[in-house]
């Protein structure tokens, strides 16, 4: 560690800007990265593009709906959540599923200023106005960053947290997105929002889902109470063959969330509050490609980590970016470090283990979930009410039985369907067996 200075000399006595690690972006991932390597007394940097007046007034692309475990286990403030729900609704076309279950929904903009300024009090330093451009490769592997133009950084492992740009990642063949896997969303924060309408479930203080390819196609739209009549109302669809089967000619993402305000008696007075920003972001659905190699790791959603079924993915990157400190940890407390692609494939085991566990599962859930037509959403309903409570929380999680529980008969044309689309698609070769 190197805490006394942040430049050393190179081999051939030229002054670097150095450190032990270097993060690129200051999301949930890198932000939790930063907080934990700077709690071991690692010199640590990070590169965030927004100017640090705004922050994070461009990032600012986050739904922000999460559980107290989260909070917990990574020691959030309370007073980060805008409010804190007790119970999740399923809504299909004509019927809904609700079940008791704690959450939260964050100021996500106070929540990202926060980790910020905890990773600087734990000892990290923030560079703002530092976009990264490119690694600094040197003998074939991984040295250090480019940034804010001609600037360069140099560290013993470099870190990619910056999303779906990955400009790092990309350039080292680790990043590995796939356009007909990425999900686009929009969310708007109202008022005005009946919330206890006598055709629909109570949503009072809760967190609800919509599976509607009218007003989703190939992906859902949701309610989260945030208080009062006000809540975070959005539609996030994945640029999948279903949606490009049901997308209506001409319709953007902005266009489906004004069809539904315009449609849903829920909205017939509800208003945008008044200078709330509308939250406007995209990631992707998806295994990873690589997620390491020399002197690097991909963390949160440039790998992708986003939860592949309901889209909470501050939990999964915080996780993701707690790994990447751990195998930091692992690979520089040896002497000399050893920062070698073996020694950093720790974080791809902790990854699968820990931050996405049965994540071949989950995704053939979510194709199969976004595939099936609306007739079957309400299906699926009446068999979760059926059911024992526990059933979609372990289908959720990769459970086989409890998948098995939620399947029909009829299913078998669509998973015969997914079949054959991972033999004609490179990209999509994975056992859902795995």
């Amino acid at each position: 560690m190197t805490k006394e200075t942040t430049t050393s000399s190179s081999a051939n006595g030229d002054e670097r800007d150095r450190f032990d690690v270097v993060i690129a972006g200051a999301g949930p991932a890198g932000g939790q990265c930063a907080r934990d390597l700077a709690a071991r007394g690692y010199d640590v940097v990070v590169l965030e593009t927004e100017a640090e007046d705004e922050f994070p007034r461009q990032s600012n692309k986050s739904t922000a709906g999460t559980f107290p475990s989260m909070m917990t286990g990574f020691g959030v403030p309370d007073r980060l959540a805008e409010t804190f729900t007790d119970s999740v609704v399923v809504e299909s076309p004509n019927s809904h599923y609700k079940r008791a279950q704690p959450g939260a929904v964050l100021d996500f903009a106070a929540f990202k200023r926060w980790l910020v300024e905890d990773a600087r009090d734990r000892g990290a330093e923030l560079r703002f106005e530092s976009r990264v451009s490119a690694p600094i490769v040197e003998d074939g592997r991984v040295v250090g960053a480019k940034y804010a133009g001609s600037e360069e950084v140099y560290g013993d492992i470099v870190v990619d947290a910056t999303g779906p740009s990955a400009p790092l990642a990309k350039a080292l063949g680790v990043s590995d997105l796939h356009r007909e896997n990425q999900a686009i969303g929009i969310d708007y924060k109202v008022e005005g929002v009946d919330l206890d309408h006598e055709d629909y479930a109570d949503l009072t203080g809760a967190m609800m889902l919509r599976l509607d390819h009218d007003i989703a196609p190939g992906g859902y739209s949701w309610i989260f109470h945030t208080g009062g009549d006000t809540a975070k109302v959005g539609v996030c669809y994945i640029q999948n063959e279903r949606h490009e089967e049901l997308a209506r000619d001409g319709m953007r993402i902005d266009d489906y969330l004004d069809y539904w305000m315009d449609s849903d008696p829920r909205f017939e007075s509800a208003e945008p509050v008044e200078g709330a920003h509308v939250l406007r972001g995209s990631a992707h659905i998806q295994m990873p490609g690589r997620l390491s190699t020399d002197g690097f790791m991909a963390i949160g959603d440039t790998v992708p980590t986003i939860d592949p079924l309901w889209g909470e993915g501050i939990h999964q990157g915080m996780e993701s970016g707690r790994a990447a400190a751990i195998t930091a940890d692992h690979c520089l407390t040896l002497g000399p470090p050893d920062t070698s692609a073996d020694r950093t494939s720790v974080y791809d085991d902790l990854w699968h283990e820990r931050v996405a566990p049965n994540m071949h599962r989950r995704l053939l859930m979510t194709e199969l979930l976004y595939l099936v037509p609306n007739e079957r959403y309400d299906g699926l309903i009446r068999d979760l009410n059926r059911l024992a409570p526990d059933t979609l929380a372990n289908a959720s999680g990769g459970s086989l039985l409890s998948i098995a529980r939620l399947l029909e008969l009829g299913d078998l044309r669509y998973l015969v369907k997914l079949a054959r689309n991972r033999l004609t698609d490179p990209h999509r070769r994975w056992s859902p067996l795995s």
